[in-house]
């Protein structure tokens, strides 16, 4: 929180004006009477420099742009929501294909994808198998061109997982 007019304590303060001009180092009674001469407020915008500066603005107006940008940014941010496809090492094609289908409709959506895969028993012992399935499943989504390997298969634990993102040009989910 900023601190405006009598809750500024400091005994002197660089003093900067209305329209940007430097008015030097002054004490903090000079400055708050500048201010009050002019209706506006003296807001400390840097204190922890040596001497602390203040400028005399408009505080309410002040608060209301910083806030108006504030919410244009929000409005302009993009929102990446995860969304996650789960296959086998032995998954068969068709069931591969089913899978691919969703995953597409993630992308296309502007979403990122997470493909994990399982081992479940002894499969651990043939993890190989699970990044043949992994990677033939990232180039059926690049042949369809909606999306790119962004993380390569890696195996965590009993679990294999690769990230898919969208390629560019594909909706932007833009919060709203």
């Amino acid at each position: 929180m900023m601190q405006i007019n009598e809750a500024i304590r400091d005994r002197e303060v660089r003093l900067i004006g209305p329209d940007g001009e430097q008015l030097g180092v002054v004490s903090i009674n000079d400055a708050q009477e500048r201010a009050a001469a002019l209706n506006l407020d003296l807001v400390k915008i840097a204190p922890t420099a040596k001497p602390p500066v203040c400028k005399i603005i408009d505080y309410g107006k002040y608060k209301f742009e910083s806030a108006k940008r504030e919410k244009e940014a929000r409005k302009n941010q993009k929102i990446v929501n995860i969304k996650e496809v789960k296959v086998s090492a032995n998954i068969d094609q068709h069931d591969l294909e089913t899978k691919l289908r969703n995953a597409l409709k993630f992308l296309q959506a502007g979403d990122k994808v997470k493909v994990s895969l399982r081992f479940r028993g002894r499969e651990i012992t043939h993890a190989s198998l699970g990044e043949k399935t992994l990677l033939r499943f990232a180039s059926m989504i690049e042949e369809a061109e909606a999306g790119t390997i962004e993380k390569r298969p890696k195996l965590e634990g009993r679990q294999m997982i690769m990230f898919i993102t969208p390629t560019k040009g594909e909706k932007d989910n833009v919060k709203t």
